[in-house]
Order: structure tokens, then sequence, then C-alpha cells
């Protein structure tokens, strides 16, 4: 379980990621060459677990993360992945989707193999601008659960970070975009290996009897996905998840499923165009645009399977002033003309009467702090509108059966003029 003193450590990194300017952009590593160490950590879970980890780490002075290093390129690079091997089994990465080339080590069933304290090197030509996922390809069914999993994001060329565009074509346009990794693990295998070594485990333990109790975003359990990126009390799991914009900004949603589970994950607060699928644009013919990309109001997230996702929110259609204005006052960017002036259409309880959440503002209007009772609220020091993203599998957002976790977060409408950059 959480101690006290965690408890106002997410406190507080909550608050900070709410009131402080945050990066918009994936987190990862940017280039063309890049020096990956397979390594054993250990990663936390939301209600206070530790499960050893296999994991890529950054270069010889990094730790093994969960997932494993974002891979951030540009179209028509020429890429290269050397693997250090430091764990007692051979290893190695496929990159799906790219044609890659491997130098070095053994022979593997998918790929060249890294054997232990050996290396290997893969080059590819990141042809295809979008969403990727990347793995080991020795053992998957084990060696992905126990972490070796990460995602690549290739840019399209002639990329401008200040209009930015997933493919290149209009219709993928975005203000912000945020990863959303989704993972699961059984802790019964981990927990195995520990104790008694991989060569006790046969495949009908993780494969026959598979029951994963931990559902991850970006390797981290609710609520330390709404934690600031690179939290101290979680060495091995610095990427968060908490996406925030303002009304009428498009948020691109890059969707991996690095699990081996189907994942519904359900976004509150409006539908979503799917543009595109394992890095292509849904296109019904060249040039068009994503023409025939649906829209959602879950993103069916297959295993082994990217998907890229605009998210637009302005409040149309909700039939209230979102913001409290008089007929006579201005609007606010991106407002709906036609709700503007319009009175929320019910009267609001006494405080004495309501149960709060932590990110209530004590206000039904964007952008306005009402009063709350001593202890209440504080979450959200914006005002911002808050809806739930998670899972619809309801069972994985828990911990371990305990609610809230798993594969949960929150996004944050904040009002016009909050910097979030």
């Amino acid at each position: 379980m959480h101690t006290p003193n965690r408890h106002l450590a997410l406190l507080a990194a909550l608050l900070e990621v709410a009131a402080a300017p945050a990066l918009a952009a994936i987190d990862g590593v940017e280039g063309s060459t890049f020096t990956l160490f397979a390594r054993q950590g250990r990663i936390t879970t939301g209600e206070g677990n530790s499960l050893l980890l296999w994991g890529f780490a950054n270069g010889p002075a990094g730790v093994a993360q969960y997932p494993g290093p974002t891979l951030l390129l540009q179209q028509g690079a020429q890429v290269t992945v050397e693997l250090h091997n430091e764990l007692a089994f051979p290893v190695s990465i496929t990159f799906p989707g790219q044609s890659v080339t491997a130098s070095g080590g053994v022979p593997g069933f998918l790929t060249a193999e890294a054997p232990p304290g050996g290396v290997v090197t893969y080059q590819f030509t990141a042809t295809s601008a979008g969403t990727y996922l990347y793995q080991s390809g020795t053992r998957p069914e084990l060696q992905v659960e126990m972490g070796l999993v990460g995602a690549m994001v290739v840019r399209p060329a002639g990329f401008q970070p200040t209009a930015p565009r997933a493919y290149g074509h209009a219709d993928s346009a975005y203000d912000r975009e945020y990863l959303f990794l989704l993972t699961e693990m059984d802790p019964r295998i981990h927990e195995r290996v520990e104790q008694r070594g991989v060569a006790s485990l046969a495949q009908t333990d993780y494969l026959t009897d598979y029951f994963p109790n931990y559902w991850f975003l970006n390797g981290r359990t609710a609520p330390d996905t709404m934690a600031e990126a690179n939290s101290v009390w979680l060495p091995n799991q610095p990427y968060n998840c908490m996406p925030r914009m303002h009304p009428g900004e498009r948020v691109l949603m890059r969707v991996v499923n690095g699990g081996r589970d189907l994942h519904p994950f359900h976004h509150h607060g409006n539908h979503a165009r799917v543009i595109a699928r394992d890095g292509r644009l849904l296109s019904s013919a060249p040039g068009v645009g994503a023409d025939v990309g649906p829209l959602v109001f879950t993103v069916q997230s297959v295993p082994g399977e990217t998907v890229d996702a605009v998210f637009e929110w302005t409040g149309q259609g909700m039939g209230w002033d979102l913001y409290g204005h008089a007929p006579t006052d201005a609007l606010a960017p991106n407002e709906d003309p036609a709700s503007h002036g319009r009175p929320l259409p019910v009267a609001l309880p006494q405080n004495q009467d309501l149960t709060f959440g932590g990110f209530y503002s004590g206000s039904p209007f964007l952008g306005s702090m009402g009063p709350l009772p001593p202890g209440e609220g504080g979450l959200n020091p914006n005002a911002g509108f808050v809806y739930m993203w998670h899972s619809h599998t309801e069972r994985e957002i828990m911990n371990y059966n305990i609610f809230p976790g798993g594969m949960m977060t929150m996004m944050i409408v904040e009002p016009p003029g909050v910097p979030l950059d």
C-alpha cells in the first residue's frame, strides 16, 4: 500500500503537473543511432507492489525502463540500433513495419539475437511516417511480459514543430500529441522468475494459465500515470500519461497495444477521428488524406496494433455557456456561439449535499473557482474540465483488484490562456 509520504508526494506531483507548464510533445530519445542495453530492474505499481523487470536502457549509463525508450525518428533516416545484452539469456528486438537488416549476434527464430554479454546491430530505413511498436523477438510471450517492449514515432519528411503533422497531410495536423502505450502483466510470472529462475518456467505457466492483474499506460498504473515524468519514486518508469489541451485544439492520440490482450481505450468528452493504423494513413486514394477514418468513442486497441486518432473538444452542443457568460460578454476562444450566454439548466445543490472529487474546482464553469469545504479539491487549480480516459474493460482500471488504478488517467481541458508548453 501507499505510505502517507507517498500520498503527499503524489499530491504535490499532481499539483505541479496541473499548475506548471508541461511539454505537450512525446517524451523520448531523438536521433537515428541508438544504443540500448537489455538489463534487469524493478517497477512499482500504484498500490505499492514491486515487480522484477527486464527492460531496455538508453545507453551504458541508463537504467532498465518500462517501457523501453521511445525512439523519435525522421522519415527517410538510416537508423541503427545496437543492442547490448546484460541478461543471462538471448535477447533481440523486432521492429514491425520496418525492413530490418541484422548483423552480429547469433541466429534466432525471428531475427538475430544478442547472447548473454553479446551485441547485435539492427539497421533499417524509416521509410514511412507513423506510430510503431518494437519488442523482443526472443521468446516474446515471456520477454515482452517481463518488460522488453517500447514505442517508436517516425516524423514525416519536412516536419515542422511549429505546425506539426503526423503524416504530412493536413488531415493529420495537430496541436498536441500524447502516447498511450497499453500493456498488462501477470505478477505470478515475475515472482516465479525472481524466486526460481527462468529455467523453472514452463510454457504452460504463461500461455495456458495467463491471468494479468496489472494494466499500464506508458509503463505506469494509476494514479502514478498522473504524476510528473521522471518521478523520483519511479526510476524505472520515466513516462507519465496525463493529456491536457485547450478548447478547439487538435490532440493526436498515438495508441499502441504492446500487450497480448485487447484493450478498449475509452476517451470521455468527445469522439476522436481515427486517421491511421499501423503507420498507414486511412485513405481511399493516395493524397486524399484520412477520408475513410471512422469516428470512435473507444479505440479498440488490438494486440500489436498502433492507432493514431485526432481528438477535439470545444463543448459544442452542451446547451449552456461553459464559462457562465452573460449574453453581452465577449466570446471565449473557440466557444460555441449557439451556447453563448445560455444559463446552466439545473440548480446546483448546496455544498453540504455534495460529494467532491479531487478534480472538482467548486464551480461548473470552465476557468472558474468556487467555494469548497476544507480539504476538498486541490488537483485542478486552473478550473479545467476533467475527463477520465481509461480501459473500458472495467477490471483493467484496478491494481490487483484495488480501485482506482490500472489503465486509467485524466484528460484536462484547460481554460484558454492557461500555459501548457
